[in-house]
């Protein structure tokens, strides 16, 4: 459980600063970890039970820190966006393939 519950630390978040001229760049990312667990049994007396669970992490940021000051340029997730996009999509033209349908 330690294993699994140290896959959201803060240094799986945050990586390593890396710095070069002047400027340090922090990457940051987003940590999901779920976890489940389940019971069971039957009329007969047989039973059994189970668990699981995972972690997942995807970069979402980019800390820079300069001389000027300090700012967050969010990464974009292109793949994430276009899923998104299509979905939306064929939702829309079949609620109006339905709605024609039904006219």
């Amino acid at each position: 459980m330690d294993k699994f519950m140290d896959a959201a630390g803060v240094d799986k978040v945050y990586g390593n600063p890396v710095e070069k001229d002047r400027t340090v760049v922090i990457p940051a990312a987003e940590v999901v970890t779920s976890l489940g667990f389940g019971m069971g049994g039957s009329s007969k007396g047989e039973g059994g039970g189970g668990g699981g669970g995972y972690s997942v992490s995807r970069p979402v940021a980019v800390v820079i820190v300069t001389e000027n000051g300090v700012r967050v340029e969010p990464v974009v997730d292109v793949t994430k966006v276009a899923l998104a996009m299509f979905t939306a999509v064929g939702f829309m033209l079949s609620v109006l393939a339905k709605m024609k349908k039904g006219a």
